[in-house]
């Protein structure tokens, strides 16, 4: 029987059929169906992904650089994502109607993007500007949904990176007095704070109490910080950081700026993803690091630099869940499907959704 005479376009189900092939006849079906596909397929891999995926990567990168990739590269009529579901959104945002984005696994989200959602953000907007005024502006990480990011398109606001986060509130706090950040808090309070915002005049807004957090006067409030954050990096604890100086003490630091404040503050640096990699790549042979962030990613970079003595900060610390959802029978399954020319999967954010998320888009890429 055909496999694909079956499948139900809508299921996320992986036929088992994939679950009990061997990783070389697995590896085989995508290197045949690549080179049969050639500059139509595109393969991004985001750096959180398994290695056993990473191999058939046309590009490696954070999101932003990947969904860019994406966007200028108008051969490719199928992008197969393996990230998570906001970051397939604004791929499908930036690339044209003709183009299709794909994601593995439709499981795959991100904790952090869930921890905001619309009708919390529009009530929330709602109470702050009877609070505030009209003295807010909406910023929103990247690792949001297409819907938030709409949300702060319409209101005049822009999406920032864990790389470009200090220029974009720079350039926010020149068009307001006060920023709404979403959704993760430790990256706002961490950026806000290197800009010389004190702790004592950022409010935290509670999603799921619908209220404000703070203790001073309100009008005292300069930065309000949405209550989310990430649940890979929010397991990098001050304990880690004063395990490694006790066992060894000329260890370097650097942690990735979702971690919170305390950690960012005990360590030796701290910024986006390619900051580390950059970081670790620039290092004299013989350095010692402690990296705080994903660990498919740290154990890329100790097999990258085995002349360096590398290691997880939080040597417990487990890989993102829902980055592992994309692993090599998805992928397979995914590409063959495209092959027999079944549409499955598909990541497609409606028009009103995504004309509103380009522009808080394409307002960050032009301030940076």
């Amino acid at each position: 029987m055909n496999i694909f005479q079956t499948v139900d376009r809508h299921s996320s189900v992986l036929p088992e059929i994939y679950r009990n092939m061997t990783v070389s006849e697995l590896e085989d079906r995508v290197k045949a169906i690549k080179n049969k596909l050639g500059s139509k397929l595109f393969i991004p891999c985001h750096h959180y992904q398994k290695d056993e995926v990473v191999q058939f990567a046309d590009a490696t990168g954070d999101s932003l650089k990947l969904a860019q990739l994406a966007e200028v590269n108008r051969e490719a009529e199928h992008i197969i994502f393996c990230g998570v579901h906001f970051m397939a959104e604004t791929a499908d945002i930036l690339t044209t109607k003709n183009q299709k984005v794909y994601l593995p696994d439709m499981r795959a989200g991100c904790s952090m993007a869930d921890m905001a959602d619309m009708f919390q953000t529009e009530r929330a907007w709602d109470k702050l500007g009877k609070l505030f005024g009209k003295t807010i502006l909406p910023l929103t990480y990247v690792n949001s949904t297409a819907a938030i990011k709409s949300f702060v398109g319409q209101h005049g606001g822009a999406t920032v990176t864990s790389s470009n986060a200090e220029k974009m509130l720079k350039w926010a706090f020149n068009q307001q007095q006060r920023i709404l950040f979403l959704p993760d808090q430790h990256l706002g309070r961490n950026t806000a704070f290197h800009l010389g915002v004190g702790l004592d005049e950022m409010a935290v807004w509670n999603p799921i109490n619908d209220e404000l957090e703070f203790d001073g006067p309100v009008e005292k409030a300069k930065v309000i910080l949405w209550k989310g954050h990430c649940s890979v990096h929010e397991n990098f604890t001050v304990e880690n950081v004063a395990d490694i100086r006790r066992n060894y003490p000329t260890m370097k630091i650097i942690v990735h700026p979702e971690c919170k404040r305390e950690v960012v503050e005990l360590s030796d640096m701290a910024g986006s993803t390619n900051y580390i990699i950059e970081a670790i790549g620039r290092a004299e042979a013989g350095s010692a690091w402690a990296i705080g962030t994903e660990m498919n990613l740290v154990k890329r970079i100790i097999n990258e630099h085995p002349d360096k003595h590398i290691m997880s900060l939080n040597p417990h610390m487990c890989p993102c869940l829902t980055m592992n959802r994309i692993d090599l029978p998805h992928l397979t399954w995914c590409l063959e499907l495209i092959d027999q020319g079944i549409l499955h999967n598909i990541i497609e954010v409606n028009e009103k959704e995504a004309k509103f998320a380009k522009l808080a888009l394409e307002r960050m890429l032009a301030h940076v």
